[in-house]
């Protein structure tokens, strides 16, 4: 076959463009490091089946085989978290969703972390994005609609009030629910507490991005994607806000 007779039109080029943003989750997705522990150990159990088939082990061999049969099962088990979080990405519309913060939000925001970290006051904030977390608010969270300042924020987190315990979640602008309670990251082998451990597991089920003050060292965190940035300055707090949200 010459190159005069290869054909390429516009369904080929879509081809190209849903498989490479396929292969662009896929990867995204196993670029966590319990997803290649995962790998790694399905990859010792895919030799230990080939060694098993060659030296006649059967029981081993059949015993493999059927944990072969349901593997889709048990990688969707594995990472349904983060297979949740690929397609809800893939899902929302990033070219026409609004700004979750405009800039006058995220003043307000930097300036009540930065106060609530100097007076080690604790706070957990999340800020929606392009996945709608309304299904929280209306399980665990206490319905707020106000619009958004320092004022409130620190009002909601001042330690007796009544909506301090749990996390404060914004859209667009408002403070739409307090008292949300979150789902709870495994942190193995690092000592996170509570308002760590709830930020880091919503930002690996949704996109929202979290901020964490801690009362204890008076320090502002940020997580994104399952993963925390800490002591950040109301500078690069401010940086980091706006390029994301």
């Amino acid at each position: 076959m010459g190159l005069e007779q290869i054909a390429f039109d516009w369904r080929d080029a879509m081809d190209i463009a849903v498989v490479s943003v396929l292969l662009y989750q896929v990867i995204q997705m196993l670029r966590s490091s319990r997803a290649l522990a995962v790998l790694t150990g399905l990859g010792l159990l895919t030799v230990l089946y080939f060694v098993s088939n060659m030296l006649g082990l059967y029981t081993l061999t059949w015993l493999l085989q059927h944990i072969f049969s349901s593997l889709f099962i048990l990688i969707v088990v594995i990472f349904q978290s983060d297979i949740r979080q690929a397609l809800g990405e893939m899902g929302a519309s990033h070219l026409f969703r609004k700004r979750g913060l405009q800039q006058d939000a995220v003043e307000e925001v930097v300036a009540a972390c930065v106060e609530m970290a100097r007076l080690r006051v604790g706070a957990l904030i999340v800020v929606e994005r392009s996945m709608r977390l309304g299904d929280m608010i209306e399980r665990e969270g206490v319905r707020v609609d106000a619009q958004l300042s320092r004022r409130l924020l620190m009002n909601i987190f001042y330690p007796k009030a009544p909506l301090h315990d749990g996390a404060v979640i914004l859209s667009h602008g408002r403070i739409m629910a307090a008292a949300c309670i979150l789902p709870l990251a495994v942190a193995k082998g690092q000592s996170f507490g509570t308002r760590h451990r709830a930020a880091l597991g919503i930002t690996r089920e949704s996109d929202a991005v979290a901020i964490v003050v801690s009362e204890e060292r008076g320090e502002i965190s940020l997580a994104m994607k399952g993963e925390l940035v800490r002591a950040l300055d109301a500078a690069r707090l401010r940086q980091v806000l706006n390029e994301i949200v």
